[in-house]
């Protein structure tokens, strides 16, 4: 009997109505380098739930080449970008974006999320004119790598200091999904286009096979973009295999119904923890969860359960991340719950 993986949210391949899609239509020709119909149909859709017709859309295959693409496309040579300690391009990105030439300005958030306060602590710290970086771009994430969100009063507040300090938002949406269909979100797609310079829209990991869309709202940013994405690989020939996926998640409730599965799971699996006097590291309200157990119970529920060991708490116990995804079956969330008792 295999086991059950609540490691990540890309553990299986792809949704089964993307799979048909790509499977139908595999033997029509079309331009390559992201000019196929599939992929302008696809940025219609997402201008529309975004509603705004004026913002730039690329399809990227992963995040990592996501972000350090708009990172290095939108700063100059001197300048950096600020991010949490765990910011995904802090923690998970084997250094791309100091690749690239860049400084991270790094904040310690026990929460995941950034403020103004923070914000004005790094500014206060590198205005010493040419000797140190220059902060440029402010980096958030929604939902976080522990999966908190933010509300559309911070994001707005956010993105008005950085409007008025000379500053770029941008929003890694890896989990975008997860983040908007939280029980307790209050932001809209449209909301995300308005507040933010430029942000993402994760496929990878919410149904597609690969995939993040580039959403550039700022027309600074705009601004030979696509020699960017060809410089750093990321200009698909074969461009149809990301723009068909994104048409299927985008043509009608489908991106948003499989996260809120996703979170759902999560949810069920939190409060089934709970219902057993266990604790959480963090609170989250989406497919990422930070249970605190026992190492003599983790032992056995490696026995059937993949997860991640996240941080150790003191000699008996540790926190895993349990994340859940639009594929997760809910009889082994059941199953994991039972395995509690």
């Amino acid at each position: 009997m295999s086991r059950y993986s609540f490691l990540n949210d890309y553990s299986v391949g792809t949704h089964p109505r993307i799979l048909q899609a790509l499977t139908t239509l595999n033997m029509e020709q079309q331009e390559g380098y992201g000019n196929d119909m599939y992929s302008n149909y696809a940025k219609e859709l997402i201008r529309e739930r975004i509603n705004n017709l004026n913002s730039a859309i690329y399809f990227t295959s992963g995040g990592t080449q996501a972000n350090l693409i708009i990172v290095s496309s939108a700063l100059r040579p001197h300048e950096s970008v600020i991010a949490t300690n765990m910011g995904h391009i802090t923690t998970r990105e084997t250094g791309a974006i100091e690749a690239t030439g860049h400084k991270i300005n790094v904040i310690n958030k026990a929460c995941g999320k950034l403020n103004e306060n923070d914000i004005i602590r790094v500014l206060e710290a590198y205005n010493f004119g040419p000797h140190v970086v220059k902060p440029r771009m402010i980096y958030i994430s929604n939902s976080t790598e522990i999966g908190s969100i933010y509300k559309k009063n911070e994001l707005k507040k956010l993105y008005r200091f950085t409007q008025a300090n000379n500053l770029y938002l941008f929003m890694d949406g890896a989990r975008l999904g997860a983040g908007l269909m939280a029980n307790d979100s209050d932001l809209t797609l449209g909301d995300i286009a308005k507040y933010t310079d430029v942000f993402t829209i994760g496929g990878t990991k919410n149904g597609a096979l690969i995939g993040e869309a580039i959403v550039i709202n700022n027309d600074e940013l705009k601004k030979d973009f696509p020699f960017h994405l060809k410089q750093k690989g990321a200009m698909l020939a074969k461009g149809r295999l990301l723009g068909i996926q994104f048409q299927e998640l985008f043509k009608d409730n489908l991106y948003f119904d499989l996260a809120r599965h996703a979170n759902t799971m999560a949810m069920k699996l939190a409060n089934g923890i709970v219902k057993n006097n266990y604790k959480f590291l963090t609170n989250s309200s989406t497919n990422l969860i930070f249970p605190i157990l026992p190492n003599k119970h983790i032992d056995l529920l490696e026995k059937d359960f993949i997860f991640y060991r996240w941080k150790k708490i003191d000699d008996d116990n540790t926190a895993l991340r349990l994340v859940t995804s639009w594929a997760t079956e809910e009889n082994k969330v059941d199953d994991f719950i039972s395995h509690l008792k």
